[in-house]
């Protein structure tokens, strides 16, 4: 005995009841739950579609579906975690990295010939910390924007657009400025290590607000094969 479209959709319900709001997780959930049940039905066909679903659910254990969707979250996060590795290595291989080089070469050069260069660096790590909020915010609300209408939230998706833990670092940059003591001149240790510090926080930036959302129609694509078919055109 299979399950109607009804109850389909009654799993979904059900599984946005118990606080799966991502429509990835609850379409992993339902076919779950719908396998089982209809495992329990070949066993026993006189069991009711509530009681089976009851019976499911409660296998879950004492947090029901968080247990699932924390796994899923850390698995997903580790998945962009590595996406943002990848692009950031990038910047340091050719051609990439004669740029990358020629930007660090002249934060040196600078920081050791203007006396007090701390008077630039800790301003400059004041604006990027504001950007990167500011950043984080425009594209968190776009795609809240876009789940609202398209009905559907992916998980992915909302990591990609504001969720990723690499977005932790974000106060950083600003405290790694305030540590910047005011000494007569810097040397060439202390402008080596800050000029790669200020180069590294811009280039993760650049990768997290810029490379990964202009490609994240392709990394969903490829993470689910329900986004790809809704998304085809």
């Amino acid at each position: 005995m299979k399950l109607t479209p009804e109850q389909i959709e009654r799993l979904y319900q059900f599984t946005r009841q118990h606080y799966v709001e991502w429509y990835d997780l609850q379409t992993e959930l339902v076919d779950h739950l719908a396998n089982s049940i209809e495992a329990q039905w070949q066993e026993n066909p006189k069991v009711s579609f509530e009681d089976a679903l009851q019976v499911e659910f409660k296998k879950f254990g004492v947090f029901g579906f968080m247990t699932v969707v924390e796994e899923r979250q850390i698995a997903l996060g580790k998945k962009y975690n590595k996406l943002v590795w990848k692009h950031f290595k990038s910047f340091f291989t050719i051609p990439k990295i004669i740029g990358t080089a020629t930007v660090f070469a002249i934060l040196v050069q600078l920081m050791l010939k203007f006396e007090h260069a701390y008077l630039i660096i800790i301003p400059i790590f004041v604006l990027f910390t504001f950007l990167f909020w500011i950043g984080i915010v425009k594209m968190s609300r776009k795609n809240k924007k876009e789940a609202k209408l398209s009905g559907k939230k992916w998980l992915y998706k909302d990591i990609i657009f504001g969720l990723g833990s690499f977005t932790g670092f974000i106060p950083l940059p600003l405290q790694f400025g305030l540590r910047i003591e005011d000494t007569a001149q810097f040397g060439i240790i202390s402008a080596t290590i800050i000029s790669a510090t200020v180069v590294c926080f811009f280039l993760l930036g650049f990768v997290i607000l810029k490379i990964i959302p202009s490609k994240a129609e392709d990394y969903l694509k490829e993470t689910y094969p329900e986004y790809a078919l809704e998304n085809a055109n």
